[in-house]
């Protein structure tokens, strides 16, 4: 297309956070933007112009907590990634597209057996894909695991972004739960992933879902969005918590079995609810991460005869999925999201790390 650029403007991780091995100051981490060449695309690749990217919980580890990145600084974050290809393949020329944050390799054994969202060559744009990252005007990606956008309607481009990790990495934990019609469930933590969670496990057909969260107002909020029920847990011991929702079980007539428990706080007080919480035949998804340590008795499992089971992102075959709910209103996304320019991205990172907004901020290029 005519329109292809001869340079990537982009925003770069030049420096984590860190401290001085020697004197434990704390050297502040930066961001600069800078310009760098538009690499030569192979025959299934193509260039995708960066309508918006999603400031994640993951961007923020990489940048304030020391989270290795998979490639060294200098590089470019975001892995939340909508836009328009303007090069590579002729097939998706002009197409619009959600980049998945995860891309297997589709060669290896865990690929070929649907555990490709955990394939250890996956590209991941902001990490494992060299100096490529979605906080730029474009990014080179492969084309096989892209998410065509067909009819968009009234939603933004930029919105969709979120679609690539906040939307779909839910999904694929539903998928994990293995949810039937009627499960009973319980979403500890309903912000930037656990409120998407909360819509898709009613959208796919929960028969009771509960939601625990420690802010009165995102839990009053969610409840318009289909959730059946909420617990505040704030200054609640794990005790008082499985106390509260025995109390909600006893009031509504459900049984104590079976629950399916999703912890997406990535809190060690969510995981220590989500633990005291698990129970006879139930299941516990570990959706959010935080790198604490809890302490649990290991062989309640085996008592309960319960399960505890990790997930990581999103196979891209779930992506148009996730994206029919999306745009058939069975999910709603823009009530949760806000833009900002990408030459605020010091201070969006800075304002989301020191307290996680109701509102996703997505960064859109200005440069």
């Amino acid at each position: 297309m005519s329109d292809q650029p001869k340079e990537i403007q982009t925003w770069q991780m030049v420096q984590p956070n860190a401290k001085d091995r020697e004197t434990g100051e704390k050297i502040p981490g930066r961001l600069e933007k800078t310009s760098i060449e538009v690499p030569e695309l192979g025959p299934d690749e193509v260039l995708v112009e960066v309508a918006g990217c999603g400031v994640c919980h993951t961007d923020l580890g990489y940048f304030y907590d020391g989270v290795p990145t998979v490639n060294t600084p200098p590089l470019t974050l975001g892995h939340e990634i909508s836009g328009t290809v303007v090069a590579g393949d002729p097939n998706w020329l002009g197409k619009e597209v959600i980049v998945p944050a995860v891309m297997p390799c589709r060669k290896c054994i865990l690929c070929k057996t649907r555990r490709g969202n955990r394939c250890l060559n996956q590209k991941m744009p902001g990490s494992s894909m060299g100096i490529y990252g979605g906080f730029s005007s474009h990014i080179p990606v492969p084309s096989i695991d892209l998410c065509e956008i067909k009819d968009r309607g009234d939603i933004p481009l930029s919105h969709l972004s979120v679609v690539a990790d906040a939307a779909t990495t839910p999904y694929q934990a539903i998928q994990r739960a293995g949810l039937e019609r009627g499960d009973r469930v319980i979403v500890i933590g309903v912000g930037g992933v656990g409120q998407y969670l909360a819509q898709e496990l009613k959208a796919l057909g929960a028969g009771t879902v509960l939601a625990v969260d420690i802010n009165d107002d995102r839990l009053q909020s969610i409840l318009s969005y289909g959730v059946d029920g909420v617990v505040n847990v704030r200054d609640k011991s794990p005790k008082d918590v499985a106390n509260a929702v025995k109390a909600y079980r006893k009031q509504h007539g459900l049984p104590a079995h079976g629950w399916k428990i999703f912890e997406s706080s990535g809190t060690k007080p969510g995981q220590e609810i989500a633990l005291a919480l698990l129970s006879f035949t139930g299941k516990l998804i570990v959706v959010g991460f935080g790198p604490h340590k809890v302490e649990y008795m290991l062989s309640r499992v085996m008592a309960f005869d319960a399960e505890i089971i990790g997930t990581w992102g999103c196979l891209p075959e779930y992506y148009p999925q996730v994206l029919d709910l999306v745009l058939s209103k069975k999910i709603i996304l823009e009530d949760f999201v806000q833009t900002r320019p990408m030459s605020e991205i010091a201070e969006a990172f800075a304002e989301a790390h020191a307290t996680p907004p109701e509102k996703r901020i997505i960064l859109t290029p200005d440069f």
